[in-house]
């Protein structure tokens, strides 16, 4: 997950070639539009990667079939607006948008941002395919948590998507 211009300057064939190399799956290019696959989009999927793309509160109707097209992978929901890390997901508002997603694609959709807690992990993955946790991580790891407690976190987080 990342920007385009640090794959642009490394050259988009060189990094595609050293992303499969390094075994990465798939790309979350978080400032490339749909309507500049050609950049990325169509070559990472050519050279065997998933080209994941966000949908967010603000992604309407009209604008929805276009972050789908090309979309392989997931799609990864942004449950809130605003930054990652400042607010919580709430299941009863993410409900609704991943069912409006998943009505127009088979892909799973991912549901990231504002996931903090357990029970919180356990509310998304109840109404999505799957959480994300980023920052709760991060802001642990920045606290200097032992590693040992960092990995208990992230079992706990990982047993609350599981009990849903």
């Amino acid at each position: 997950m990342g920007y385009y211009n640090p794959i642009y300057s490394r050259g988009v064939d060189r990094f595609l070639a050293d992303a499969r190399a390094a075994g990465i799956d798939g790309l979350i290019v978080v400032d490339l539009p749909p309507e500049e696959d050609d950049e990325l989009c169509i070559p990472a999927q050519k050279a065997g990667l998933n080209f994941i793309r966000l949908a967010t509160p603000t992604t309407d109707d009209r604008r929805l079939p276009r972050v789908l097209t090309n979309t392989s992978g997931f799609v990864y929901y942004v449950s809130i607006t605003g930054i990652t890390g400042a607010a919580e997901a709430q299941a009863a508002n993410v409900g609704p948008e991943v069912a409006r997603i998943k009505a127009q694609t088979d892909l799973p959709v991912i549901v990231g941002f504002g996931i903090r807690t357990p029970d919180t992990a356990q509310a998304i993955a109840g109404v999505a395919d799957g959480a994300v946790v980023g920052s709760a991580i991060v802001a642990k790891i920045a606290e200097g948590r032992p590693v040992s407690e960092i990995l208990d976190f992230v079992k706990g987080l990982a047993d609350g998507a599981h009990r849903a």
